[in-house]
């Protein structure tokens, strides 16, 4: 297996709240990229949100390919904005792409 920091872009329509934003974070915790040697070291944030609500989420995911890693972190960014009452219309995804890449040979 190989670990990816996966970044996943997207956008809050009508914004987001400090409160909504740390719930997000709170539930993407535990794929915080910080646990990995590239996201410490490049200090990399869970949630970046800019003006006009454009967004960047990025996780660490564990999978045996980076099409596998793409697809599974876009699927835990979704759930955890669905969770934190953001809908996919409220909340549209970008393609996902891979940030980092932490092979143990």
């Amino acid at each position: 297996m190989t670990t990816y920091v996966i970044t996943v872009p997207g956008t809050f329509v009508n914004g987001v709240e400090d409160a909504a934003r740390s719930d997000i974070e709170r539930r993407l915790r535990p794929r915080d990229p910080k646990n990995t040697d590239l996201g410490e070291s490049e200090e990399l944030s869970l949630l970046t949100v800019e003006e006009g609500g454009m967004f960047s989420a990025r996780i660490e995911v564990e999978a045996s390919d980076q099409a596998s890693a793409e697809a599974e972190a876009v699927q835990l960014i979704s759930r955890a904005l669905r969770d934190s009452g953001f809908p996919e219309k409220d909340a549209p995804l970008g393609p996902a792409f891979v940030t980092g890449i932490d092979r143990e040979f």
